[in-house]
């Protein structure tokens, strides 16, 4: 979703580029529907490099991105979000002397027990080009000591991508699937380690989802590693949260544009309910995505399960706030970044 807005602006334009999927994310629904969906090309290069200890899959990607490097010796590295695969490119690339351009940069969470604050931190700091998608990741990289010709707020892709397919996603009405009907339901998604994991947290939250059930039905897409604890733990599911499997893109973004409310752990996520102004109760913490707390239609309820109580209470009563899109996010994001990088690199 971040980076098929640039693939297809560089397109566009007639400028050369080749497309690397490191494998990272193999399950079906959570890759190849997501290139046929999004009009993306087929990857020149397939990686392969599957689920692993971070350790193990970062050092895989690098083993691999390297040789791909050495032979096609790019002008420039693009890179998305804050996965392993994100700082394994960067730091392949950066060691070969081939710059880097970061999509989404300059995200802080401020908790170095995330794994993906790792990778946005170091992917940053490696990087020559840092498309920012909200003014907090400009002053981040700006206390960091970053230049600040390095930095470049030129919007969310993420939304470049939800922007051109939401009324198709809708349309399509995914919900029929699952015999929900619009606004009568609400939407989980849950993957981040720190949630599922710690089997306290997991069985916690469960609890707490449990409870917030009772009022309407929870539709839950289970995520591999989440699914996996799950039955590690022999967790024990309510009947008012149904379980499916991972959903493609547009069936996820249909079921979103029209649930009462989202609950999630996902960052991704917390920026989409903000553009289709759907209330979001994220469990966690904490966000690098500040501007969902102050615009957009975000709140932070960690796994405490009065905050997620009266969440709901109030969305169902009708009192959540309404959110604003942010600046930038127009779903031009991809064509700024491709201006930057053409007038840079030529």
């Amino acid at each position: 979703m971040k980076i098929a807005p640039v693939v297809h602006e560089l397109k566009k334009r007639g400028m050369p580029q080749f497309l690397v999927h490191t494998g990272q994310h193999y399950d079906p629904n959570m890759s190849q529907t997501f290139f046929e969906q999004l009009g993306m090309p087929e990857p020149d290069v397939y990686l392969g490099v599957g689920s692993d200890t971070h350790a193990r899959q970062t050092a895989r990607v690098m083993a691999a991105f390297e040789e791909v490097c050495q032979e096609r010796k790019p002008d420039l590295v693009i890179v998305g979000g804050d996965v392993n695969s994100t700082l394994a490119a960067a730091l392949v690339a950066a060691k070969l002397h081939i710059p880097v351009g970061h999509v989404e940069a300059g995200l802080r969470s401020f908790d170095r027990t995330m794994p993906e604050e790792i990778n946005r931190i170091c992917a940053d700091h490696l990087s020559e080009f840092l498309f920012t998608t909200e003014k907090s990741g400009d002053e981040n990289l700006k206390k960091e000591g970053v230049s600040k010709e390095k930095i470049h707020f030129v919007g969310n892709c993420m939304v470049d991508t939800l922007l051109k397919h939401v009324d198709m996603a809708v349309q399509a009405s995914p919900w029929d699937e699952f015999g929900l009907e619009p606004g009568h339901y609400g939407l989980l998604t849950l993957h981040r380690p720190s949630n599922v994991d710690d089997p306290k947290t997991l069985k916690s939250i469960v609890k707490v989802i449990g409870k917030a059930s009772r009022d309407i039905l929870i539709l839950f897409p289970v995520h591999p590693r989440t699914r996996e604890r799950l039955q590690q733990l022999e967790v024990k599911i309510p009947s008012s949260v149904r379980l499916c499997d991972p959903l493609p893109y547009l069936s996820l973004v249909g079921l979103m544009a029209r649930a009462k409310y989202v609950l999630t752990d996902s960052g991704g996520i917390q920026e989409e309910t903000t553009v289709l102004n759907v209330p979001c109760l994220t469990l966690r913490w904490n966000t690098e995505r500040p501007v969902t707390l102050t615009k957009g239609t975000n709140r932070l309820v960690g796994t405490d399960a009065d905050k997620v109580e009266k969440g709901v209470k109030e969305i169902l009563a009708g009192k959540w706030r309404r959110g604003r899109r942010p600046p930038l996010w127009d779903g031009k994001s991809a064509v700024r970044i491709v201006d930057i990088i053409q007038e840079k690199m030529s």
